[in-house]
Order: structure tokens, then C-alpha cells, then sequence
């Protein structure tokens, strides 16, 4: 028994129950009863959604056949004769499940309250956290179409303190057996296509949020490491799994096929000892198992007691691509991800033939092999949020075919987490499409101005920005968005502008209203601009064509960086002006319309109410964003030396940058999205882009960006 409990750990059947409501033909209770059900769950005390309708279209034909033999069955008979019904591969999602919910209110989760006295591990209370911190979850289950158990289903070991006794007995309400299952390690043959979700195995220690990146830090040619094929771990000498784990060494040769088992595990493993054990321990004690798996080529991830493991996310991160041997197991999140570009599916049946296959794999396909497993593992498989997150996608494209997201979207960077496919249908409307689809940025730019401050002045700086930035030869259009409590300046008072100049009145003092995708927005483009940045249209022209070249990226002039403060062990803000940056200010920078719409509906409400309580830090948060999508740095274009000090010379903005409050916000800022992004995604950079010629000693008629020369 204690050799079961051990190979049983967290996770070991790895299902995370995911309950979506059918309501077909399925009767639960007695007719008689069902008035009486539906006004208890019309009562607010149940938060069990009510569905008025008996969806007998979902009915499989099998049961619509016998419908009238069903009628003289018992509740009991017809509860059993459901679950043989759909036991295994019946169900589906036009028979079971309810998509009318969804359309009438959209994609929306809800988590049954935790029953009191209900134990829950800290597995799964992750898993719940996700749900309920993702913009898919709601408290209100007339709103939701997909409702998660909070009894905790992960766990199947009766031994495991975290078992949940008597599961099946539950009054839930509902057969299990036709609920939709998200499970790791699933044979294919009881998986229901396109109605559960395989999930990986993860640890207990798997993070919650965040987690580290991939161990692939440079793009060697040739890409091969030190071993070809590595692999260590138990093996066991009776029962399920055995077999595979016990021919190993037939490969092994000690050199750069290194496969090493073990047989000391459980207690009693010594009465099952066999004559190769000793030799087989001895071999095993040799290797340290980090440093064999960041330093090979190719990790075996062989079947175990269950077909999968937890080596299987271990390679995945360490860019070892891993070489599985598992027949039957429904890999992870196999409805999307194309396996075949970051994994070598072995046979079981042919371990002999591994060593040769992985060795006659070329180079260059070595290479992508590595480089789509940090993609993949950094996408979907870095932290319990992520899984969970890339779990609900999948159902969401399900339910809303016609906007779902293609191959292409799921196994290609950015991933499918970043590309909504509520935004468009059409690839060439990211950009970080551009490039594969041969696709070019639209030739002009919509600048928005943020403005908070009363028109009082002719001489204002606002007046001067419109006007320089409507000369440039991209600007398609300007949008002033008046977020000031004063009432909006006569039409007078606005300058003349060759190009229109559409204002549109925000809320005053919601910073994040900035970043709203107004429809007002046409072009590809956005020039962000504070109401008090001093630029001219040489200077506006010249960072425009820099991010034609770079769509994905923030480009523009103010440039901060961030650090660790190791005595205060939180992260930094700092604004000295130095060769290194992390960020670009949004009060002068150009980026793709896109992430208005990322920042809208994909970040949390808690971090945009902080932005507009402290009205502070959105610019802050947009840089977050646009890094964790694109693992890249900003841009910074050439240097403003009269940045700062136009800046500080300002009336409406002097006060916030000399604010010692407004600095400490900012640091409190930046520790605040690093704990929700569960990483810090900014990333350093030292690059800065000129014109060309810029300060070289040649005629100024030569220069096409005349003017950034007498700054």
C-alpha cells in the first residue's frame, strides 16, 4: 500500500472537474418535485442557476429513440440509465451542453460556493483563484454557462489527505457523468473530443501565477548540449508502468544516451528487488538529475504509473525537447497545440529504435524543436493561472466557432492567452502577424492627447502640440480627450488644423480611459501624447517611421527603467537618465491600437481602479502589458535633451513629477503589477534609434530630420 501512496502524490489522477450544464433529458428528480426545485433555485439563498427550458434538441438519438420506455423508469432507473448513457464517449458538446447561456450573456464561469466543513487543497484552490481572479468569472450564476465544483476533485488517492471521500454520493444535483472534464494524464480512448481538456500534471510547487521562463538563453548552432537523451526517475518492478521503464537500459549507454532508474522507492521495495537493481541504484546516484536535463538535446518522458509526468513540464522548460513514450496518453491541450513542432511522439513498442530516430534529426530542426517548447511553455504551461486561463479559451472557441482562433494563433507567438479573437477575425489586424502575413502597418496615425487641465491660455502647450503634430505628413487625425471638470473651450479657441481634430469628453481623473479602443481610432497606429509634451512634427515624423519597422512594440522619447531593490526587496522606479531603459512613457509614444483593446478587456478591474484612484501609473501598466505580450524591450528613439526640462518647466504637470508622493506611487505601482502578472516582465534595453547622419559633422541640407539637429 505504501508504494501506491507514493506514486499517488498531488495531482495523481490530475482531474480538475469542470461541470458545464447540459439540462437535456437528464432528470435528476422526480417530475412531481420539479416545480417545486425551480422555485427553490429562483430563491436568492441557492446560488444554482435556473433553466426554464427542457432542452430536448441536445438529446442524443439513442435516448430520444426510448423516450417513451424512459417515462415508466424510476428517477433512480433513469439517473442509471444516463450514466451508462453517457459513460465514455457519448457526450459532446451539441449534446451536452447548453449553448444558449452563453450566447445570451457571453462566456461567463461561476464557482459553487465551498460547502462548510469541505477540505480543499492548495492545488486546487489555485486553480479555483484563477478562475475567479480571470475576466471570465462572474458571482452571479444566472450570468454564467460554465460552473466549476469547488469540492476538490484533484486528488484521486484515498490515502492522500486532500481525497474527498464519497464524492459520487454528493447530492450535486446532476450526473457527473456528464460533466466536462479538464484531466491530466487521460487515455485517449475514454478522452471525448472537443468536450474535455486534456491539462498537463503539474506539482504542488507549480506556481501559481507568473513562473519562471524558459532556460533557453541563446540559439547555438549546432543546437546540441552535452547528452542526446537523458532520463531519471523510478522504476517500477510490478504493476502498471513497469514494462517501459524496465527496458531502459537496453539504451543506456553511459555516454549521450543516459537513462538511469531506480528501484529504492516505497518501503517494501526491496521485497520485489530483482538482480539488477544494485547496478541500476549505483548508476543512478552518479548523475545529478539538473544538471542531465540543462544539458541535453532530448528528454525521454516515458510512462509511469500514469501515462503522464511530470517530466513532461520539466523538459518543457528547460528547452529539452522531450521525446515521449506514453501510447494512449491525449496529450496536453491537444486540441490546439501541434505537438509535432515541439515534441518527438515515440512508440512504446519501439524503444529500441529511440536512440537513432533522435540522432538523425537535423539541426535546424533540433533548433525549432527548442525554441516552440519555450514558446509553449512560457504561452500555456508556466503557472496554474495559465493552464487554467488556456483551458477556458479552448471552451470559449467552442462555443463562439465563428470568432475562434486558428492553428496558426495558438502555436505561434504571442499565443492564444494575448490574441482575442473579439477584436478581429483577421490576422492582419495584430501585429504580431505583420511579418509572417507579409503585411504592412497602415502609411498614417491617430494622435490621442490627454488632457486634464482647463484652457486658459492662448500660449498653452496643448495648442502648440496640436498644431506641430497635425503637420506631420502620417497624421491622419487627432483626438483630444478632454478629461479636465472644466467645461469644454469654445470652438474658437481650438487652432486650425489641416487634419480633423475629433474631442471626445472622458471621465475626469479615470486615467484609463486613455487606453479605450474609441472607434473613433482607424488607423493601425496611435501617437499618445500628454497634454504638455513639447515635440515637433520632424520629431513626430521620425519616431512614426521607426515603428513601422517595429508594429509590436512601444516606440517614443520619455524613457524609464526599473530595478531590484535588494535592501527593500521590492522593485524600483527610477526616471535618472542613464544608457539603460525599460520602458517608454505613453506622454510621447507611438503603439499598435490593439493593446487599447488589450488593456481593456484583458487586465483585471482591480489594477485599472488603482490607475484611476491614484491617478497615476497607467503608462506604467501599458508598458507591463506590451512586454509580457511580446517579451520584448520598448524603444527608445532619439534623445530629447529638452525632455525633462520642458517638462518641469510645465505649470500642470511640474507639481506631479517634483511630487514625492507621486514618485512613491509609482514604486508601489510597478510592485502591484509584478505581483498580478506574477513576474516582472519588463525587460532592460540599451538601445536607442537616430536618424541617419543625426550629429555627424555634414551640410544640415543633407539631413531629412533637420530639426532633431538643433535640439
Amino acid at each position: 500500500m505504501q508504494a501506491k501512496k507514493r506514486y499517488f502524490i498531488v495531482l495523481s489522477a490530475g482531474a480538475c472537474l469542470v461541470l458545464l450544464f447540459y439540462f437535456g433529458g437528464l432528470q435528476v428528480r422526480a417530475t412531481r418535485n420539479q416545480s417545486r426545485r425551480e422555485d427553490r433555485l429562483r430563491s436568492p439563498e441557492q446560488p444554482w442557476p435556473h433553466f426554464s427550458d427542457n432542452l430536448q434538441s441536445f438529446l442524443p438519438r439513442e435516448q430520444l429513440a426510448n423516450e417513451d420506455y424512459n417515462m415508466h423508469l424510476s428517477p433512480r432507473q433513469k439517473r442509471d440509465a444516463n450514466t451508462s448513457l453517457y459513460k465514455g464517449k457519448k457526450c459532446r458538446m451539441e449534446s451536452c451542453f447548453d449553448f444558449s447561456l452563453c450566447q445570451r450573456s457571453g462566456f461567463k464561469v461561476y464557482v459553487y460556493p465551498q460547502q462548510k466543513g469541505e477540505k480543499i487543497s492548495e492545488s486546487y484552490q489555485n486553480i479555483l483563484s484563477a478562475i475567479e481572479g480571470s475576466r471570465f468569472y462572474t458571482s452571479d450564476p444566472s450570468q454564467a454557462c460554465l460552473f466549476v465544483l469547488s469540492l476538490d476533485t484533484l486528488d484521486r488517492d484515498q490515502l492522500s489527505p486532500q481525497y474527498v471521500h464519497n464524492l459520487k454520493s454528493k447530492d450535486l444535483g446532476f450526473d457527473i457523468g456528464q460533466a466536462m472534464l479538464a484531466k491530466a494524464s487521460i487515455g485517449a480512448e475514454n478522452f471525448r473530443p472537443h468536450f474535455d481538456v486534456s491539462i498537463p500534471l503539474f506539482s504542488k510547487d507549480h506556481p501559481r501565477t507568473g513562473g519562471e521562463r524558459g532556460f533557453l538563453k541563446y540559439n547555438t548552432i549546432p543546437p546540441f548540449r552535452k547528452y542526446m537523451l537523458v532520463f531519471k526517475g523510478k522504476r517500477y518492478l510490478t504493476g502498471i508502468g513497469s514494462d517501459t521503464r524496465n527496458a531502459l537500459y537496453h539504451v543506456h549507454n553511459a555516454e549521450d544516451v543516459v537513462l538511469l532508474t531506480t528501484c529504492k522507492h516505497g518501503k517494501d521495495w526491496q521485497k520485489h528487488k530483482d538482480g539488477r537493481c544494485d547496478k541500476d541504484n549505483a548508476e543512478y546516484d552518479k548523475y545529478d538529475y539538473r544538471e542531465m536535463l540543462h544539458n541535453s538535446t532530448f528528454c525521454l518522458v516515458p510512462r509511469g504509473r500514469r501515462l503522464g509526468s511530470f517530466r513532461f513540464l520539466e523538459a518543457l522548460q528547460a528547452a529539452c525537447v522531450p521525446v515521449m513514450l506514453s501510447n494512449g496518453w491525449e496529450l496536453p491541450f491537444s486540441e490546439v497545440i501541434d505537438w509535432n513542432t515541439a515534441a518527438v511522439i515515440g512508440d512504446e513498442r519501439l524503444l529500441l529504435q529511440i536512440p537513432s530516430t533522435v540522432r538523425s534529426i537535423h539541426q535546424d530542426k533540433i533548433l525549432a524543436l527548442r525554441q516552440q517548447t519555450q514558446f509553449l511553455w512560457e504561452a500555456y504551461f508556466s503557472s496554474v493561472e495559465k493552464i487554467v486561463l488556456t483551458t477556458l479559451e479552448i471552451i470559449q472557441d467552442r462555443i463562439f466557432k465563428h470568432i475562434s482562433r486558428n492553428s496558426l494563433i495558438w502555436n505561434r507567438h504571442p499565443g492564444g492567452l494575448f490574441v482575442l479573437p473579439q477584436y478581429s477575425a483577421y490576422l492582419g489586424d495584430f501585429p504580431f502577424y505583420f511579418a509572417a502575413l507579409g503585411v504592412k502597418p497602415s502609411s498614417r496615425f491617430t494622435a490621442v492627447i490627454h488632457a486634464v487641465t482647463p484652457l486658459i491660455s492662448q500660449s498653452q502647450p496643448i495648442l502648440k502640440l496640436l498644431v506641430a503634430v497635425s503637420k506631420s505628413q502620417y497624421c491622419a487625425q487627432i483626438i483630444v480627450l478632454w478629461n479636465c471638470d472644466k467645461p469644454l473651450p469654445a470652438k474658437h479657441r481650438w487652432p486650425a488644423t489641416p487634419v480633423p481634430v475629433v474631442v471626445i469628453e472622458g471621465e475626469n481623473k479615470v486615467m484609463s480611459s486613455r487606453f479605450q479602443p474609441y472607434d473613433t481610432i482607424v488607423t493601425d497606429a496611435i501617437l499618445s501624447l500628454d497634454e504638455d509634451t513639447v515635440l515637433s512634427t520632424t520629431e513626430v515624423d521620425f519616431a512614426f517611421t521607426v515603428w513601422q519597422s517595429f508594429p509590436e512594440r512601444i516606440v517614443g522619447y520619455p524613457a524609464r527603467s526599473h530595478f531590484w531593490d535588494s535592501n527593500k526587496e521590492r522593485w524600483g522606479y527610477t526616471s535618472k537618465w542613464t544608457n539603460d531603459y525599460s520602458m517608454v512613457l505613453t506622454g510621447a509614444a507611438i503603439y499598435h491600437r490593439y493593446y487599447h483593446y488589450l488593456y481593456t478587456n484583458y487586465l483585471p478591474v482591480s489594477l485599472k481602479n488603482m490607475v484611476d484612484q491614484l491617478a497615476n501609473c497607467e503608462d506604467i501598466l501599458m508598458n507591463f502589458l506590451v512586454s509580457a505580450v511580446t517579451k520584448l524591450p520598448p524603444i527608445k528613439v532619439t534623445q530629447k535633451k529638452q525632455y525633462k526640462e520642458t517638462m518641469m518647466g510645465q505649470s500642470s504637470r511640474a507639481s506631479r513629477w517634483a511630487d514625492p508622493d507621486h514618485f512613491a506611487q509609482r514604486q508601489t505601482c510597478m510592485n502591484k503589477f509584478a505581483s498580478w502578472f506574477g513576474t516582472m516582465p519588463l525587460i532592460h534595453s540599451q538601445m536607442r534609434l537616430d536618424p541617419i547622419l543625426f550629429k555627424d559633422q555634414v551640410s544640415i541640407l543633407r539631413k531629412k530630420y533637420r530639426d532633431i539637429e538643433r535640439l
